[in-house]
């Protein structure tokens, strides 16, 4: 054979593209993956950012690592470690704060302080959101079915109408609320604690760029709801050593399979003939052959730039043409002197370090974040979540030090009046740390360093088109059968041959390894 030749070829040494890798070369078939970039992981890595402070650089926390990858892929057998994060999370209020931990109790005598009504009705909300969450799961682990497919697609629809049946009436009423109703809305018809509804509708705008009382905009809470961690529903963890580790672990997982991985290696086109995929073309000229493509790329590069101009007709053109990318995320990492000091909080322990710190404190709060985002370009007063892992992970940071985590929303890619990001990113990041100033004020003289990661960062450094870390918006229209496009919904790509398995395609971004797994799936079937 050919040394330049295997059965599969992966574009891209994200994490979905190494889990698409180590699933094949499992199934026996010679894999090769190609990354452009000099180190493997793509937006789960790990870096030393200032001297002896490391962290997670884009994503950063463990919810939707799906448990059938880490077993499949003997994940914790190559060194990847996931620890519970317990205390929940903790919202930053107006000289106030709100803490839900894991403890239910707990969580229900917080909530009372703000509202003895919301208090009694959380669990209920709770249970209702994981009953549709637990029934959407299975679906996730499955292509979608294709608008006019064939007998593959049209089982593939009834198999998902059946999951579907097993719903109880009413969490069939909750899906259907939950997929056309706007996160504000559905969480007035439950709270009325401003508190409670800003801390539970972060999770609606993670990611996502949009006003809260925008239609559909419900359905993120189910989505960031499919997760657990060590077996419990809709938790949340850290990686020992930063996300970087469990991409490490799927790369040596897919290593120990045969599956060859090389960086520095960017594919600028798909090589084809008149059956189909036949290879790619590198930067430096290199060709490698394989009949089978997997792109762990942003389905607007694949179809747009990577494939012959004749792959898509007009309409799919069109379509790809106006896919939505845009997740208006800013990230930093801050190495500290010391542990912020709330000015709210009365306490001896750092137990509220080992879960999420919110800047997030009601729906009007994030509704004014993002008009002052569209309007202006990046909000004002930031919505923020922090973590701070090296609470739980001492190889991190030296003795002494600490380093956080920041996800901020909301900051558009392009900027009005000419702006760029290059321009503005010392000033923007002065503002995130101010807000976390004004409720701990030893915050800011603890700074030793920071890392700023902004939208145009983001998009250049990763190829997320629009620093979408979803690989495009999570709305109703580029969801399920509707992702990337109708029509090419199942991985299959126009070009025979050719595979979408990254977060373009279903079940949608986050660090689940499913789009690498389904898409695996699917060239096995093909097969």
């Amino acid at each position: 054979m050919d040394k330049h030749a295997s059965d599969v070829i992966v574009i891209g040494a994200g994490h979905n593209g190494l889990v698409c890798a180590a699933y094949l070369a499992a199934a026996g078939l010679s894999v090769r993956v190609l990354e452009a970039r000099d180190c493997i992981g793509g937006a789960a890595v790990t870096e030393e950012f200032h001297p002896g402070f490391r962290n997670s650089v884009y994503s950063y926390s463990v919810s939707l690592l799906n448990p059938k990858v880490i077993r499949d892929l003997s994940l914790e057998k190559h060194g990847l470690e996931i620890m519970e994060r317990p205390a929940g999370t903790l919202s930053l209020l107006d000289g106030d704060v709100l803490q839900l931990s894991r403890d239910g109790a707990q969580a229900r005598e917080a909530i009372a302080k703000h509202s003895k009504r919301d208090a009694a009705r959380i669990d209920a909300f709770e249970d209702e959101i994981s009953a549709v969450a637990i029934a959407l799961r299975s679906l996730a682990l499955q292509a979608p079915p294709n608008f006019g497919g064939g007998w593959r697609d049209a089982l593939s629809l009834l198999k998902s109408g059946n999951q579907l049946r097993h719903l109880a009436t009413e969490h069939q009423i909750v899906l259907t609320e939950l997929m056309t109703r706007s996160l504000g809305d559905h969480l007035n018809s439950w709270f009325e604690s401003e508190a409670l509804k800003g801390i539970l509708g972060l999770e609606g705008v993670i990611g996502n760029f949009a006003d809260p009382y925008q239609a559909g905009t419900a359905y993120v809470l189910l989505h960031h709801a499919f997760g657990e961690v060590k077996g419990r529903a809709g938790a949340w963890g850290i990686a020992r050593g930063g996300m970087g580790a469990i991409s490490d672990s799927i790369a040596a997982a897919a290593q120990s399979k045969g599956v060859q991985i090389e960086t520095n290696a960017a594919v600028t086109k798909i090589l084809t003939d008149a059956k189909g995929a036949k290879g790619v073309l590198t930067e430096d000229g290199r060709e490698f052959y394989a009949p089978v493509i997997a792109a762990n790329l942003h389905p607007q590069l694949l179809l747009k730039k990577l494939l012959p101009s004749d792959a898509l007709d007009d309409t799919q053109h069109r379509r790809i043409d106006s896919y939505r990318s845009h997740s208006a995320t800013f990230r930093m990492n801050v190495a500290l002197s010391e542990l912020p000091r709330f000015s709210a909080m009365n306490v001896s322990d750092d137990f509220h370090f080992m879960g999420a710190i919110e800047l997030c404190p009601s729906l009007p709060y994030m509704q004014q974040a993002y008009r002052h985002a569209k309007d202006h370009g990046w909000s004002q007063r930031p919505i923020i979540s922090m973590q701070v892992p090296s609470t739980q992970d001492d190889s991190l940071a030296p003795a002494g030090g600490h380093v956080a985590s920041l996800f901020c929303q909301h900051f558009q890619r392009h900027l009005p009046k000419g702006q760029s990001w290059d321009d503005v990113r010392e000033q923007v990041a002065d503002q995130v740390i101010g807000a976390i100033d004004e409720h701990a004020p030893n915050f800011r003289a603890s700074v030793l360093g920071r890392q700023i990661k902004t939208p145009l960062d983001i998009e250049r450094d990763l190829n997320m088109v629009g620093g979408d870390i979803f690989h495009g918006a999570l709305h109703l229209d580029q969801f399920y059968s509707m992702r990337p496009i109708p029509g090419i919904a199942g991985y299959r790509m126009p070009t025979p041959g050719v595979y979408l398995c990254g977060s373009g395609a279903h079940p949608g971004g986050g660090v689940s390894g499913l789009p690498g797994h389904n898409a695996a799936q699917a060239i096995l079937r093909d097969r």
